[in-house]
């Protein structure tokens, strides 16, 4: 079915504060026990391995979902029930809402990037509850892709912290940061979705301030006012993922709207965030331009100048996958009209290994020199860290 005709609603426009409202909520009311936290996850079944599920961090989750049924998995990556299971995709929305899993975990590296961050932090989760169409995480988790929560968050942090004293202070600038090594500690997942659920994101961001040759980073696309209180100090940037209105309703299903997304930067940044942005993914379509146009000039328009000042931009065109082009037939078909576009996409291997689909060179590089300038007209005062 389209996402219209589903038999769950889509998490939209009607279910955030309107843009004017204030971001931060009341003390008495934290976010992640609103009517809109609770909409967007309503758990109803947990699947943790046993050592997960023993953890303190297991324990507070378990005890945020008393009513959902447990179910003991040997790994978090073997559940036949999600994993693998082609008929989970005729479920998509309804897994991502009511499944949760937790898990150990166990391969704790950090890797060099390059592009948004120094490094690549062994995240605090895989999956997510949002549904953007194009993620690529769903490539490695079969036919479902709930949000997988590692609950050894105190290892992970203990992980970075050795990594963080063993890089020393940074001696030159580089596109990541001028002064700081970046981490980026949300590749496979949102970090302000995680927030709603349990401390990992908050406990991270706390690690991260202590670290003054260090700082966080993730990219999120969704409002999660709970972490105006976490008093980052500096030390975590968050990237603000936007793209014009019409796709966004299209291909990023059930997250927050676009304009709410821009019209909270500046509650971020007075919090203590730096905050910038991703224009991510952009998606080679008719009318394309005029649709980005759209979008900066009102970037432009709202975003105060505190913000502009020290915003910057990463760029990212589509990277697409034929296996995931299969699994959203099945469950949101209207999105692959714009995504798969074989006369305009090529094979390519990625920087992580995996086989994917690219716009052609030509067409890619066409596509940035135009978005390129329509942001030098636009948004003069947006500098754009890197484009790929």
């Amino acid at each position: 079915p389209t996402p219209h005709s589903s038999q769950e609603p889509l998490f939209g426009i009607d279910e955030l504060p309107h843009p004017a409202e204030p971001v931060r909520p009341t003390p008495s009311s934290p976010f992640r026990d609103s009517r809109q936290a609770h909409r967007l996850l309503a758990v109803k079944e947990i699947h943790a391995e046993p050592a997960a599920a023993a953890s303190p961090r297991g324990r507070e989750i378990l005890a945020r979902f008393p009513e959902a049924r447990l179910v003991e998995v040997p790994s978090h990556w073997r559940i036949p029930d999600l994993h693998g299971n082609e008929g989970s995709a005729d479920r998509w929305m309804r897994i991502k809402r009511e499944a949760l899993v937790l898990g150990v975990r166990k391969k704790l590296t950090t890797r060099p990037n390059g592009r948004s961050a120094d490094w690549i932090a062994p995240g605090p989760s895989n999956g997510c509850a949002l549904s953007c169409v194009y993620c690529y995480v769903p490539r490695r988790k079969g036919f479902a892709n709930p949000i997988t929560l590692f609950t050894n968050i105190d290892a992970i942090i203990a992980h970075l912290g050795r990594h963080v004293a063993a890089q020393g202070p940074k001696t030159e600038p580089n596109q990541c940061d001028p002064e700081a090594w970046v981490y980026d500690v949300g590749e496979n997942g949102d970090c302000s979705v995680d927030a709603l659920i349990c401390d990992n994101t908050a406990d991270l961001i706390r690690a991260f301030r202590g670290w003054p040759t260090a700082k966080a980073s993730f990219a999120t696309k969704f409002v999660n006012p709970d972490l105006l209180d976490l008093d980052p100090r500096g030390r975590t940037r968050i990237r603000f993922s936007v793209m014009p209105a019409d796709d966004s309703r299209l291909l990023d299903l059930r997250t927050s709207p676009v304009d709410r997304r821009i019209a909270a930067a500046a509650d971020f940044l007075d919090a203590g965030y730096e905050v910038h942005f991703n224009l991510s993914p952009v998606v080679v379509r008719p009318g394309w331009q005029d649709a980005w146009d759209e979008l900066l000039r009102h970037m432009d328009d709202v975003l105060p100048e505190r913000v502009k000042r020290q915003a910057l931009a990463e760029v990212i065109m589509l990277t697409h996958n034929a296996d995931l082009h299969e699994v959203n037939l099945r469950w949101h078909p209207r999105g692959e009209d714009v995504l798969w576009q074989p006369a305009l996409q090529e094979t390519k291997r990625s920087q992580n290994g995996a086989l994917n689909l690219r716009y052609h060179a030509g067409v890619k590089r066409q596509a940035l020199a135009e978005l390129r300038e329509i942001i030098a007209r636009r948004t003069p005062w947006l500098g754009v860290r890197y484009a790929f």
